[in-house]
């Protein structure tokens, strides 16, 4: 009888709680309880190296002790605050159902998009929530209608490999043809520049190119303004892939001049996973067809070229909370430490034996990602047999990334709880993997 009393007195808590949660604000400053001090003051190099400050925000992750994760570039890590918030807002979604979802998801979700938008720099009319980059990406190739058969659209071999498959299919689509060139390699600014410039200049019919802000194989990143402007005088639209760049980057999204874009939320913003958004400048908008001929909205509304059903509400909700502490860290802040957690180990192994970094150190083309391989070691098994050395032998976690013109390499991705010391594990490890220094 006691244990039935006191199950009882522990629903009514949790149900209590349940209920507070429901009344609660959309998302507050919930990081504010985690106790960051106060942002060094100082130039870029000076915040970025700030030990006590990273000390701190890395004291917001809980990770795993059983491997030092490389791999971060797949999706970011919640922050004990964000991951809280999830929780608290699935709780309330499942404690309320359809009550919620029926009469109040709606308002909550405009909110949210809001926030988006106020954040990237947009109008809200210009924003719409997906389920992330590749939707949102997917939704703009598939529905973009200016094309008409024997017209042409490009990409190139660092695109993502989902996009690519979108843009292919243009041909049987839209009639077109699909051409793809190779970013010359190693890359610099200005190569990358000739490249796009020769490729457009190659095929004049071009109507459509797929741009990528940071690509997820190299972490180079593209000098996208530049080439969208290239575009542009040559009445080519363009299409970019922010995927990994928002949060990793500090940018607006009107510096990318372009007026299609796809980004994620659940990569460097550190939501949960399952959320991105897609951009249509305001008047452009009837350059992209309604998703399936949706009729929840009108034509004249953004939303109508997304239509994915039921999403995870909980995941939707938690957004206000990732942005701030985002904006709390400082987007600034964030690109500097990346860097500089780049740079830390890049310096290092540079000039080890028979290692090519392909990302190089040129100012503003570089963030957190940074690939390498080693001479001769180009094929799918040669660098899967470095990532499991890496991983059974010195714990450290690391992806193989494939579809580089000159050969497969391996991508290392920090993130905001990696710290010096981490790093210095990767230079010693791969001091001995390639010959370098004895084991």
């Amino acid at each position: 009888m006691q244990l039935i009393k006191t199950i009882s007195a522990d629903r009514r808590a949790m149900l209590k709680g349940l209920a507070a949660a429901a009344m609660a604000p959309l998302a507050g400053p919930a990081f504010a309880a985690a106790g960051l001090p106060p942002q060094p003051t100082g130039p870029a190099a000076a915040v970025a190296t700030d030990k006590s400050y990273w000390a701190a925000v890395k004291g917001l992750y809980a990770v795993t002790p059983e491997i030092v994760n490389f791999e971060n570039g797949y999706w970011g890590i919640m922050a004990e605050p964000v991951r809280r918030e999830f929780i608290r807002q699935s709780d309330m979604v499942n404690y309320q159902n359809t009550y919620y979802a029926r009469l109040r998801a709606g308002t909550d979700f405009d909110a949210v998009r809001t926030k988006v938008a106020e954040a990237v720099g947009a109008l809200p009319e210009e924003i719409a929530l997906t389920r992330g980059a590749t939707e949102a990406l997917q939704l703009l190739i598939g529905g973009y209608n200016r094309l008409k058969p024997g017209d042409g659209v490009l990409y190139a071999d660092l695109d993502y490999d989902s996009m690519q498959y979108a843009m292919n299919a243009l041909k049987a689509r839209r009639g077109v043809d699909v051409v793809k060139f190779d970013v010359p390699e190693p890359a610099t600014r200005q190569a990358v520049l000739d490249a796009y410039a020769r490729a457009i200049e190659a095929n004049p019919r071009t109507r459509l190119l797929l741009l990528t802000h940071v690509s997820h194989r190299t972490g180079f990143v593209m000098p996208v303004a530049e080439i969208a402007r290239m575009a542009r005088a040559k009445g080519i639209d363009t299409i970019v892939d922010a995927a990994h760049s928002w949060g990793q980057l500090d940018f607006r999204v009107s510096e990318l001049e372009t007026d299609f874009v796809g980004f994620n939320l659940h990569k460097w913003i550190g939501a949960p996973l399952g959320v991105g958004f897609l951009y249509i400048r305001k008047d452009r908008l009837s350059a992209i067809d309604r998703d399936m001929g949706d009729e929840d909205f009108p034509e004249s509304d953004i939303r109508s070229r997304v239509h994915t059903g039921t999403v995870n509400f909980a995941t939707v909700l938690t957004v206000p909370t990732a942005l701030a502490l985002h904006q709390e860290i400082g987007p600034a802040a964030k690109q500097a430490r990346l860097r500089h957690l780049r740079d830390y180990w890049v310096s290092r192994v540079r000039g080890f034996k028979d290692i090519e970094i392909l990302t190089p150190d040129e100012a503003g083309s570089y963030g957190a990602i940074t690939s390498f391989r080693l001479a001769g070691k180009t094929g799918k098994a040669d660098n899967e047999a470095i990532v499991a050395k890496l991983r059974d032998s010195y714990k450290i976690m690391t992806v193989r990334r494939a579809g580089v013109a000159k050969g497969q390499c391996i991508r290392v991705t920090p993130a905001l709880f990696t710290d010096e010391a981490d790093l210095d594990r990767l230079v010693e490890a791969l001091a001995v993997i390639t010959g370098t220094k004895t084991g």
